[in-house]
């Protein structure tokens, strides 16, 4: 609390005294009593005044800081209401209600947006795995057919699919914990997976790839860790060289193995870099190169990781980007296990 504002708003009640104790003295004084006891009197007022005063303020100030701490407390400070005591003073009492009232209004609001939220996220998911049967059917049908346009129908149709799984996974990363499965994986077999799902655009686009393959066993959800990938084979495409080349490799460091994606392609911006995880976030190859970035694959993928325990970042000197994803060697099964 203010003390200079807290006393400033008490000076018309001390003013007040101080025109009462004036009215006192002049009567005192006119009724014949002695100077003395008119000193002793007004000496009396003012201790009185005082001792009141202070105490009211320390009071007060104690109360307030209080409050203060709780609300800090507080995830949802809107609830203060519910958990603060019931103040004394009927001035007090007031604003108890008045936060009573604006905590039930917000309480109500929250359970709408809430609803409101749900609803939409289920339609989206609904609406992407609709989607998904008439991708897969004009898939199969492009691929029955083998003319030179067909593979440009693939191309676009696997772009299709990368959007609408982003779209179900932008969905779905605030509740993650719904629809993982953490089991046993083979890491090159999940990056075999993602290479299957995006072949055609690897092919049109002339990439390169050149996997150093180990028999590494991590834990993990495959499909989640999959469309991680998938996300970044598509950013390592979208950002190419003439001669692209897509490099998957894993390193050991600690109780950790890293998987690293490793491409040849024009790589960040020094200043960009620290940015990248970022929602939104395009950078300067967003801008000069894919002018349909959204900046959500990597927002998404650095957002997946958090909730699954991996650690992503990544390193780029300007001619090529590594992208690191570092599992737990039995770690992250065991805490999820006990």
């Amino acid at each position: 609390m203010n003390g200079k504002l807290y006393w400033k708003q008490k000076l018309p009640i001390v003013l007040l005294n101080f025109l009462c104790m004036i009215g006192l003295v002049i009567f005192l004084h006119v009724t014949g009593n002695s100077f003395d006891s008119i000193v002793l009197i007004c000496l009396i007022w003012i201790v009185i005044l005082t001792a009141h005063l202070v105490m009211a303020y320390y009071s007060r100030k104690t109360q307030m800081e209080k409050l203060l701490k709780l609300a800090e407390q507080l995830e949802e400070r809107y609830l203060l209401s519910e958990v603060m005591e019931k103040p004394e003073r009927a001035d007090d009492q007031v604003y108890y209600r008045l936060l009573k009232l604006a905590g039930k209004s917000m309480l109500e609001q929250v359970a709408e947006v809430r609803r409101e939220r749900t609803q939409y996220r289920e339609y989206v998911e609904q609406w992407v795995h609709e989607i998904k049967t008439p991708i897969t059917a004009m898939k199969l049908l492009c691929e029955n057919v083998h003319l030179p346009e067909t593979k440009e129908l693939l191309v676009e149709l696997e772009k299709i699919n990368c959007f609408t799984e982003q779209a179900l996974y932008y969905a779905r990363s605030e509740h993650t914990e719904k629809d993982y499965s953490v089991r046993e994986i083979r890491l090159f077999d999940v990056i075999h997976q993602s290479i299957a799902e995006n072949k055609y655009l690897l092919l049109q686009n002339g990439v390169g790839i050149d996997l150093q393959e180990t028999d590494d066993i991590v834990y993990s959800d495959e499909k989640w860790l999959c469309f991680i990938l998938n996300q970044l084979i598509v950013n390592s495409v979208k950002y190419r060289t003439k001669q692209p080349v897509l490099k998957f490799y894993t390193e050991y460091q600690g109780n950790q193995i890293i998987l690293c994606v490793q491409d040849n392609g024009i790589g960040i911006d020094a200043g960009d870099l620290p940015r990248i995880f970022e929602k939104g976030f395009t950078g300067q190859n967003g801008r000069k190169v894919a002018h349909s970035s959204t900046g959500i694959g990597l927002y998404l993928c650095k957002r997946l990781c958090d909730k699954l325990g991996i650690g992503i970042c990544a390193d780029s000197n300007g001619s090529g980007t590594v992208v690191r994803l570092s599992f737990h060697i039995n770690d992250f099964i065991q805490r999820v296990q006990d």
